[in-house]
């Protein structure tokens, strides 16, 4: 093709030049060439502090420790993990009708307590920050990750979930030891009625609290979240940085609590699963059943949700 091509430019040509006396040339419809615009610069990356550096490390021998003793497991569960039907409404009830804390004076109790359902019913809009010691490679990794992982949870859920930085009502910042510590203003600015205990969360971590999410309602009774943060560890390595992010934003879709009893699930403090399991969108997929409102009291649900369950596991008791 391209010595065809070529060949009808040259017969053109010379029909051009034998006319050029007698006829007005044919306006050059060649479209112009497309403007190239220069790509943006990389983000400066900042050098770490000492105390992020050491951070970095003991988060590095956490994950060493948690794989050496078969933990951070990424395989789902197996033929050691079996569950059932009556398995997975008593880990519904515990993690998603139950909060896991209370909040005392300006202090967090860890005490599940009852609550009524609560849920997303719009669609998400998620946003994900970076502190400036995140180098760009880094960053491209997490947001592919992300990008990855929020298309699995709204096909779970039913629900639109969107990377975007347009009017974001779901907050991912993913910041070092300094950046955590002064977030305080924009968590206020993101979530105005945010109380200081949550303040407080989110910017004095204990270094064994590896991240954490919040979801907010527009009002105080409403059982309809409209807005959530979640905060990660930028000093983690790729399995624990990936982990926080599998568990954060699963739990700031509703399904809040942590219960022992839950396997295979990452929604369990013991740190044997690393990612998303099957037995964790089964959760995702009754909780958002529509049959499951919010506001629903853990009297209201239960029967609902033994009904679903049965539905998604053919039966099995």
């Amino acid at each position: 093709m391209a010595g065809l091509r070529k060949t009808a430019v040259a017969l053109m040509t010379v029909g051009l030049v034998g006319l050029a006396g007698c006829v007005t040339p044919l306006p050059d419809k060649t479209p112009p060439p497309p403007t190239i615009r220069p790509a943006p610069p990389p983000p400066e990356v900042k050098p770490r502090s000492q105390a992020s550096l050491e951070m970095a490390a003991f988060y590095r021998q956490r994950q060493s420790y948690f794989l050496v003793n078969d933990l951070l497991r990424v395989d789902g569960g197996g033929p050691d993990t079996p569950f059932f039907q009556r398995n997975l409404v008593d880990n519904f009830i515990r993690i998603a009708m139950f909060g896991e804390y209370v909040t005392k004076g300006d202090k967090l109790i860890a005490r599940p307590t009852a609550t009524r359902l609560n849920k997303w019913q719009g669609p998400i809009r998620m946003q994900v920050q970076f502190g400036e010691t995140v180098p760009p490679a880094q960053r491209n990794k997490d947001r592919a990750s992300i990008r990855k992982y929020t298309k699995r949870l709204s096909r779970l859920t039913g629900l639109p979930i969107t990377l975007t930085s347009r009017s974001p009502n779901f907050h991912v910042f993913i910041v070092d030891e300094e950046q955590r510590r002064a977030l305080g203003p924009t968590l206020k600015q993101i979530a105005p009625g945010i109380t200081t205990v949550m303040l407080n969360l989110a910017t004095q971590m204990d270094r064994e609290q590896f991240c954490m999410v919040a979801a907010f309602s527009a009002s105080e009774n409403s059982p309809v979240y409209s807005k959530a943060v979640a905060v990660i560890r930028a000093e983690h390595p790729d399995l624990l940085r990936l982990s926080c992010i599998h568990e954060e934003l699963a739990q700031g879709l509703g399904l809040a609590n942590d219960s022992p009893a839950a396997r295979p699930s990452i929604f369990n403090d013991d740190e044997e699963f690393a990612l998303l399991t099957h037995h964790d969108e089964l959760l995702l997929q009754m909780l958002y059943d529509d049959r499951l409102r919010p506001g629903m009291t853990v009297d209201e649900v239960r029967p609902i949700a033994e009904q679903i369950a049965a539905e998604l596991m053919g039966g099995s008791s």
